[in-house]
């Protein structure tokens, strides 16, 4: 049961106190409140990380800003072009640099259209495996964000990009012409990855054998758990059964924690037209048009791990019938997993968050209504977690690499990123107070006034009482035969006051 008081401070000030049965679904209505887009029925924008700098991209590598490993930066690419940024790593360091391009939404884009990002030495040479790791929209041709990582890795074996020094990294973007000409944010990512203790202690070949099968899928009640909208605020799921609603070109972000020697299986379920979990804007729209619509790529799935390289994606067709795809089977987490060929089973190279992206197609609006569907995962988490490598120091950012309890915590309790970093639970049971406001510091504001008012209020009664008791008991003494007593006066009662395809790295 929700208790709601709206006030009139500032122009729609409204707290609402959230029972635990609600507190999940009132978290994600909060999470939206200060979108205008959610408003319309849009897609909220993607959530760029809390005070991430805002950097220029330079035309020259030398020009170009410094990333540090750990941050977050915001930056612009524009149609044409190229940006430089530039990195100063150790010699023992392994660094990947994340990339996410965010073009606007209902921007036209076509299935070549994608970015590239590459990290170079002095002399200019690719230091990833390849010459550029990319995404691409592919047949989706839905404008939605798409997250591409390059890496230049530290090791023995390593005999490109050698020692300490200034890197460059290249941020390319690739459009048709066709294609709309509007600049693509881009949010930029550095995590760094440190040597292992001792050079030789781990195997330096991929392993032989595991075990390939697809795990049978979890059943029962799916419990609701909306997504986040960007890595930064993506909610965390555990092994189970999953819902939430997807509009038309909508991202959903997830993360989940998988510990050395586990294996994570995937797979998301669309329902049919009349499993629409909100408003429908297409109700009206002859049935007739849900049998012959058709979208060859509606739900596309894909699957990044902790330093954001994407490890494996999926898709599938719509046709107003419930449709369903499935991450291939991945190997147990493995530090020498790096050296597989394969991209799906190199990527599974850490233990940490694994974040999930589903984005809905924005066709779907056009063949099939406006409303939102039901989209349903269902998360495996197999096999007993294991003791992993000994690093000679940390991983940076820290928090995204390795498992605890806490992140088990956080997975239960269906914790976002940002709530989980600052200490705080999502309140899936537990009351919360969820404010529904234009902005937090009018919230924050607003909480502090409510509690100024009780505050005052009891005084004021404990003061009238005290009162009361005072003039009762003079009034005893001036008359004794009334038979009055200190403090039979009754207190007054005190006012109430409201309150994109995988490719190699």
């Amino acid at each position: 049961m929700a208790v709601a008081l709206c006030a009139t401070l500032g122009a729609g000030t409204c707290a609402v106190v959230v029972s635990p049965g609600r507190a999940d679904a009132v978290g994600t209505q909060a999470h939206a409140a200060g979108m205008q887009a959610g408003a319309m029925g849009t897609p909220a924008p993607y959530g760029f990380a809390e005070g991430a700098e805002t950097v220029d991209g330079a035309a020259s590598n030398i020009e170009g800003p410094r990333l540090r490993s750990g941050k977050t930066y915001r930056s612009v690419l524009p149609r044409a072009g190229q940006r430089f940024y530039r990195l100063d790593l150790k010699a023992e360091e392994s660094a990947y640099v994340a990339v996410t391009a965010v073009p606007e939404f209902g921007s036209r884009v076509s299935y070549a259209d994608g970015v590239e990002v590459s990290v170079q030495d002095a002399d200019g040479n690719n230091c990833s495996p390849v010459e550029a790791q990319e995404a691409r929209f592919g047949a989706s041709e839905s404008a939605h964000p798409i997250t591409a990582t390059a890496v230049r890795r530290a090791g023995p074996d390593e005999k490109t990009c050698e020692g300490a020094g200034t890197y460059y990294v290249l941020v390319e973007r690739s459009s048709a012409p066709e294609s709309s000409r509007g600049a693509w944010e881009l949010e930029l990512r550095v995590a760094s990855e440190p040597s292992l203790r001792s050079a030789g202690a781990m195997a330096t070949e991929p392993p032989r054998s595991w075990n390939s099968a697809t795990p049978a899928p979890p059943t029962g009640e799916r419990k609701r758990r909306e997504g986040g909208t960007s890595f930064n605020d993506a909610r965390a799921l555990g092994k189970g059964l999953w819902g939430a609603d997807v509009e038309p070109g909508e991202t959903l972000f997830y993360r989940v924690p998988v510990d050395w020697g586990q294996q994570l299986s995937v797979s998301a379920e669309l329902g049919s037209t009349g499993d629409r979990g909100g408003s429908d804007a297409g109700a009206g729209r002859d049935s007739a048009t849900h049998d012959t619509g058709f979208i060859s790529s509606a739900l596309v799935m894909a699957l990044a791990n902790p330093a954001r390289v994407e490890v494996d994606d999926a898709d599938t067709a719509y046709d107003g019938k419930q449709k369903t795809t499935a991450l291939d089977p991945l190997p147990p987490v493995a530090y020498e997993n790096r050296y597989a060929p394969a991209d799906e089973m190199a990527a599974m190279r850490f233990a940490g968050w694994y974040y999930l992206a589903v984005h809905l197609s924005a066709d779907v609006a056009e063949k099939f209504g406006g409303g939102p569907l039901a989209l349903t995962l269902r998360v495996d988490i197999g096999g007993a977690a294991r003791p992993g490598p000994e690093y000679a120091g940390p991983h940076v950012p820290a928090e995204e690499f390795g498992v605890t309890e806490r992140d088990a915590e956080a997975a239960r309790r269906g914790e976002t990123a940002a709530t989980a970093g600052s200490g705080a639970g999502s309140g899936d049971d537990r009351a919360m107070v969820v404010l529904a406001v234009g902005g937090i510091g009018v919230g924050v504001a607003l909480l502090g006034a409510l509690g100024g008012w009780t505050l005052i209020a009891r005084r004021r009664a404990a003061a009238v009482s005290g009162s009361a008791a005072a003039a009762a008991a003079t009034a005893a003494a001036a008359e004794p035969g009334s038979g009055a007593s200190p403090g039979s006066a009754a207190a007054p009662t005190p006012a109430q006051h409201g309150f994109g395809p995988p490719r190699r790295w």
